[in-house]
């Protein structure tokens, strides 16, 4: 690899690390009006648009920690937006389940949510959307199977 190609890779990781924390700064604000944190923002759209999640799969799908699944889970509870419903076939999982007054919230910010980030966004064309969510998925892959490799080499 070349130092132009180095200082390249530099320059798309600082242009994109700063667009996402741009966007995702914009939207927690957002998040935030309605009085949620953007966890617990995750665990209701998670649960609004896939379902009934067992507790111990939250985590990884929205990418945080399972220890915080839990204090996260009790907060939406007591607001009443989610509810713990145990499995009828196995008594070690637990599931969580958006309650009535969890899909109004939703129904009430997600569309905003989506037209925000849509407005964000739309300075590219269809074409380029496509083409960035390519690159990107391709970049994140790569990554994935690099940290993994990597971590199989120090053993």
């Amino acid at each position: 690899m070349n130092n132009r190609e180095q200082e390249q890779s530099l320059k798309l990781f600082i242009v994109l690390s700063r667009a996402y924390r741009s966007i995702n700064d914009h939207m927690n604000k957002h998040i935030h009006k309605h009085g949620l944190n953007p966890t617990e923002f995750a665990v209701l759209e998670l649960l609004y648009h896939k379902g009934d999640q067992p507790l111990q799969q939250i985590g990884d799908k929205i990418l945080l920690a399972s220890g915080s699944i839990t204090y996260v889970v009790d907060k939406l509870e007591q607001k009443e937006l989610i509810m713990r419903r145990a499995c009828t076939t196995d008594r070690r999982v637990t599931y969580a389940q958006i309650t009535d007054n969890g899909v109004r919230l939703l129904e009430q910010i997600f569309p905003g949510h989506a037209q925000e980030i849509h407005e964000m966004i739309s300075v590219l064309s269809s074409e380029e959307k496509e083409a960035c969510i390519e690159m990107l998925k391709r970049v994140g892959l790569n990554a994935k199977h690099f940290y993994k490799d990597k971590e199989k080499g120090s053993r």
